[in-house]
């Protein structure tokens, strides 16, 4: 790919084509979506691959950890460019460059913000090209490197909440630590994690991914002229996809367990479990999908997606599923083992479905 020079239009696609890609987990950040408009217009940034790159250019992730719905919660453009700074000064050498977690609505233009501000550019291959449950499905695969010690910068809150932290520690206790500075900083802080260097990324990040949800967003915006079945055609046939069930939302039952909104859903015929993002899809007992075949609902009215969190009894509802083979996955959905948590929280086989010697939709 060559250079894209990221747009205001661009923010749009991309945080609905990453909304679509949210497999049903995350949500239409208004904060992350004005951050991202910011950047476009005071400095635009550019879109490059990591193979525009030099192999060892440090590349670090940019997230968001906390709870959306803190009221407490301050981060402002200054604490995402400080958190770069922490990093390259725990580093000693200068960032080449920002991917973000996951695509998921505001979590794709994550990064976006600390490029226009430092003048360094957003590379293409989030750590996973759909959002997924697990912080360990997001961190291209460095948990399985021996030893590993991951480096972590956040910042957040203001006055007597501000919070300003560099941590060196294993993955999950690093991310621990961290979460528990977003608790001390009213709730949220900006983060910069896991410097790795662009050859890493090319090898097991999402490569393409951020193009692929800007692109889908487009052709959604660009439908939307001629109704929503237009929209929700448009989206399917980028992404190769295809309708499952269109009706009324006839059951939901949604639980919080640990931060995450777990539950099930029935739609027309079909039935789905989520945990976050929707994890299994089945008709009659039949299974029809599994993640991380992208299972989505839409409104039937307007044709835009809808979070599982939305979901009431009586909506329209379009169910859609798109092939894991269509998806740009990075390294986290390759370990078998990082699903067998997803098969406790849901209670359903998931593994068999996911790692047999035949991989596609189920």
């Amino acid at each position: 790919m060559t250079k894209r020079q990221l747009t205001a239009s661009d923010v749009e696609a991309a945080v609905l084509g990453g909304k679509f890609l949210g497999g049903g987990g995350g949500g239409w950040t208004e904060d992350g979506l004005a951050l991202a408009n910011e950047a476009v217009q005071t400095n635009a940034p550019v879109l490059i691959s990591p193979a525009e790159c030099r192999d060892d250019d440090v590349i670090v992730t940019a997230a968001l950890v906390g709870a959306p719905a803190a009221k407490d919660q301050y981060v402002e453009p200054a604490h995402f460019v400080r958190t770069i700074e922490r990093m390259e000064s725990a580093l000693g050498t200068k960032v080449a460059g920002v991917i973000t977690n996951e695509n998921g609505a505001a979590a794709t233009v994550n990064g976006w913000i600390q490029a226009a501000k430092l003048g360094i550019p957003v590379i293409d291959a989030p750590c996973n090209g759909r959002a997924h449950p697990t912080g360990v499905m997001g961190s291209i695969g460095l948990h399985q490197l021996e030893d590993f010690v991951s480096i972590q910068t956040a910042s957040g809150g203001r006055l007597d909440k501000y919070v300003e932290i560099v941590v060196k520690a294993s993955l999950q206790r690093a991310a621990s630590l961290v979460r528990n500075a977003s608790v001390e900083a009213g709730g949220v802080v900006a983060v910069a994690r896991n410097p790795v260097t662009a050859s890493y990324v090319m090898q097991h990040g999402a490569v393409g991914a951020i193009t692929q949800a800007i692109e889908l967003g487009h052709a959604m915006l660009r439908s939307q002229a001629n109704g929503a079945r237009a929209v929700v055609d448009a989206a399917l046939g980028f992404m190769g996809g295809e309708r499952i069930a269109t009706g009324k939302v006839a059951h939901v039952s949604l639980r919080t367990e640990g931060g995450f909104d777990v539950g099930e859903v029935t739609i027309g015929d079909v039935d789905m479990t989520f945990w976050n993002e929707y994890m299994t899809l089945e008709r009659n007992g039949e299974r029809l999908a599994t993640f991380p075949d992208l299972i989505m609902t839409m409104d039937t009215n307007t044709g835009l997606p809808l979070l599982t969190a939305e979901l009431q009894p009586g909506l329209d509802v379009t169910v859609v599923c798109v092939p894991r083979a269509n998806l740009k996955l990075g390294a986290g959905m390759n370990d078998e083992a990082l699903f067998k948590v997803v098969e406790r929280v849901v209670n359903k086989e998931i593994c068999k479905y996911v790692f047999a010697s035949s991989i596609g939709t189920a």
